[in-house]
């Protein structure tokens, strides 16, 4: 088995126009575990794409600390800087492949 397949033990793909974000749980070679977060962009070259990806990693011992400031700094921006948005206009019926952080990032 390739050594890249052996080490990732779950995706989950979220599409966002021209934007895919993949969120990937992978293995060390001493059995522990960390996720990597990836933006992939398609951007126009020629006649075809190209594709831009940032990489991001997150380690077990910062999940809770990462969820935590993301969920604040996106109640942040709805409560405080567009408190007269409705985000829910921007909540796609795809749900296999959408996820919805809003639901999802609460920390029980």
């Amino acid at each position: 088995m390739d050594e890249r397949e052996r080490e990732k033990i779950y995706s989950k793909r979220v599409r966002a126009g021209k934007r895919t974000y993949f969120f990937d749980v992978k293995s060390t070679r001493a059995n522990d575990y960390y996720i990597t977060i990836t933006e992939s962009r398609r951007l126009p070259q020629g006649e075809g794409f190209t594709y831009e990806k940032q990489k991001l990693f997150l380690y077990k011992e910062d999940f809770h600390k990462f969820i935590e400031a993301l969920q604040e700094t996106v109640d942040h921006v709805k409560t405080e800087l567009l408190p007269d948005v409705d985000f829910s206009q921007f909540v796609r019926p795809e749900r296999d492949e959408q996820t919805d952080f809003a639901s999802e990032l609460k920390w029980e």
